[in-house]
């Protein structure tokens, strides 16, 4: 059970779910806490069961849970008469019935939640057969049909495709991703081969590098190495204390003990041993057959209707009044050596019985004690490996176990009575208030139907009326059946008591001598443990107690403190705040123009107004550029070819003054003569 405990909370811890959970808050939640847990573990599954089951009916919720974990084909432990208490501790959120079943998701969320997704088109619809004979409902039912098997074969096709493990799309990315690291690597290493082959001695280089490279390689596998030889001469030390303190903890338990007892405590082991093998597992292996032949049979057996269990019931009702009436005989009978015989007889059923219970929890508390001294060395090796302390050893952390599991099973019994007891009251407090609300409209409706009838009151008379009636022929008939009995009863009584009394009379004497030496013996057995436990058990219980109120006070402190400082930071900021606004009214509200102006409105408005003033002058600008660009442009062009055709003029009247220097141009009947 811790085991399942420890898994279920590993689990919750992780993602989707991250509760937060430790073994002692999982195990101290409320029955609707479990309840909701076990809602978000299915909602995971089934995103349709996500409910706030505290705005849910409790029927309404266990009807949804049942059924989906029908669909997941979960199968409770038990036969039929379990499967009512299952549903019954599914209503009221018992801890033997939720975990097994959280257990059971957790273990194989995936599969159910593949379950889940294909229950939802899985799930065949049963149309009755007066409908299938209308044509349009009989063609939709088989098309619904066909499309069904076409979803199965699809989804056997795509979960092919998926464990194949081929995607060719994530390939071809692969293979365009390797090809540009390759090119990109490629150009680097032609880069840095054009940079190296300009240095001296670079082959010279590139050897050194390399065997530097080498080292350094074998310089991070040596330190490395280190490192984990450090690590395990520590961890090496620390086994060799641990074995040093169990060593030293063996020896001091074998000069303790004396070869009687543990010759004594041998015995004891060998008749527990041979009580277990040749008595108490035969029975257990004979019940288990007797169970399977049962079953077998029973799984044998053709399907049984409602006709064939009224009748095995009407005959289990025969049966056990016959067996009633034969029992009845035999007391009649009044056989002094069957009377003692039968009492021998239970005494034995008993004492078997007690002892088969006694040898059960002896067997249940060596389980316990192998698996505490297990999580007692795990915890204890924890301990030395985080603070080096020691733990209580021996006798003293015996008795420390033994009084923290007694408290601890005490607490949680008590806790689950009182959960099971909340929720009962919660269930029986909800149809309380539904029968009053049923029982007040109904009386609301007759005292309406009398009052138009003209006889108010009567059916409130007429049921005084009959239960008076009813009470005192009920009395009547208890005094006759009463008094009839009693005599009978005291005959009975009498005849008994004086032939027991007789039969009884020697065993008395000598129980009464065994009674008083009991009553010394247990007397002072009780004085000394009683002295024994006082003294081990008081100044530890006490410590143990102090220890939790210290902790608690301690983080009730700690958690004052915050909160205490995070309302002063918030009162600090809101009083800032305050005191901006009021200085802000002061300034609206005030009639000095001065004091106005410094009030961040004002100062807002006018930065506000001169920003429109300015965004007003850059959209007439704006609109002036945009008009005045055709005219300026083609102004700017026209001074362009101006500026051409003065430097032309430029050119040729320069040209026109260097030929001028050489000679005379004269034009003389249309020709040009250059006279030098």
């Amino acid at each position: 059970m811790s085991d399942q405990i420890k898994f279920i909370v590993d689990n919750l811890n992780k993602e989707p779910f991250r509760k937060n959970y430790n073994l002692i808050t999982f195990d101290s939640l409320e029955p609707m806490q479990l309840l909701q847990v076990l809602n978000d573990v299915l909602a995971e599954i089934d995103p349709k069961q996500v409910v706030d089951i505290r705005e849910e009916m409790p029927e309404q919720t266990a009807k949804r849970m049942l059924s989906l974990l029908g669909i997941l084909k979960y199968k409770p432990p038990g036969n039929a008469t379990d499967m009512s208490t299952f549903r019954q501790g599914l209503v009221i959120g018992s801890k033997p019935v939720i975990y097994p079943v959280l257990h059971w998701l957790l273990q194989r969320t995936n599969e159910l939640k593949k379950r889940a997704y294909l229950a939802r088109f899985l799930i065949k619809l049963e149309v009755p057969s007066e409908f299938l004979q209308d044509e349009t409902v009989a063609d939709t039912n088989k098309q619904y049909e066909e499309l069904m098997e076409a979803f199965k074969t699809l989804h056997k096709e795509c979960e092919q495709l998926k464990t194949s493990g081929f995607s060719t799309a994530e390939i071809r990315r692969d293979i365009s991703a390797m090809e540009e690291e390759k090119d990109q690597l490629i150009k680097r290493v032609e880069r840095l081969k054009k940079r190296v082959e300009t240095v001296q001695n670079h082959q010279r280089m590139l050897k050194i590098a390399r065997q530097l490279r080498v080292e350094k390689e074998r310089e991070e596998f040596l330190a490395q190495q280190k490192l984990e030889q450090k690590n395990q001469l520590f961890h090496a030390v620390q086994r060799l204390q641990r074995v040093q303190n169990q060593l030293k903890s063996m020896r001091h338990a074998a000069a303790d003990a004396k070869p009687e007892s543990l010759m004594k405590r041998l015995e004891e082991e060998i008749k527990f041993n041979s009580y277990m093998v040749t008595e108490k597992f035969p029975k257990e292996l004979e019940n288990k057959k007797k169970e399977l032949h049962f079953l077998q049979k029973v799984v044998s057996e053709p399907a049984m209707t409602h006709s064939d269990l009224l009748e095995l019931e009407s005959k289990i009702n025969e049966i056990n009044t016959q067996i009633n009436q034969l029992i009845e005989k035999k007391m009649m009978r009044n056989e002094p050596i069957e009377g003692k015989l039968s009492l021998y007889r239970q005494q034995a059923s008993i004492i078997s019985r007690k002892k088969e219970a006694k040898a059960e929890e002896l067997q249940e508390a060596k389980e316990k004690l192998a698996s505490l001294e297990r999580e007692v060395s795990v915890k204890a090796s924890q301990n030395r490996e985080f603070d080096g302390t020691e733990v209580l050893k021996g006798d003293e952390f015996k008795r420390y176990v033994s009084k923290l599991r007694s408290k601890s099973t005490v607490y949680k019994k008590k806790h689950q009575i009182i959960a099971e007891f909340k929720a009962e009251f919660g269930l029986l407090q909800r149809t309380e208030e539904l029968l009053k609300q049923r029982h007040e409209n109904i009386q609301h409706q007759l005292q309406t139907t009398e009052e138009k009838k003209g006889i108010s009151g009567y059916s409130y008379t007429q049921e005084e009326l009959e239960r008076v009636s009813a009470l005192k022929s009920e009395v009547d008939e208890m005094k006759g059946r009463t008094l009839d009995d009693m005599s009978e009863m005291v005959k009975r009584l009498n005849s008994l008591v004086s032939e027991k009394k007789s039969a009884l009379a020697p065993v008395i004497k000598e129980l009464r001598q065994l009674r008083q030496k009991c009553q010394e013996l247990t007397q002072e057995c009780d004085e000394k443990k009683s002295q024994y436990d006082s003294c081990a058990a008081g100044l530890e219980s006490n410590r143990s107690k102090l220890e939790q109120e210290v902790r608690g006070l301690r983080e009730e402190c700690l958690q004052e403190e915050s909160r205490y400082h995070y309302t002063n930071c918030m009162i600090k900021n809101l009083e800032v705040q305050l005191r901006r606004a009021t200085d802000e009214m002061k300034a609206y509200v005030s009639s000095d123009q001065q004091e106005k102006r410094k009030a961040i409105r004002e100062q807002y408005t006018k930065n506000i107004a001169e920003q429109e003033n300015l965004g007003k002058k850059l959209r007439e600008k704006q609109k002036a550029v945009r008009e005045s660009h055709g005219p300026n442009m083609k102004q700017a062009k026209m001074w362009r070819d101006f500026e051409q055709l003065m430097e032309c003029k430029k050119q040729c009247f320069l040209k026109q003054q260097n030929q001028t220097s050489i000679g005379q141009v004269i034009q003389e009947g249309g020709e040009d003569r250059l006279i030098l």
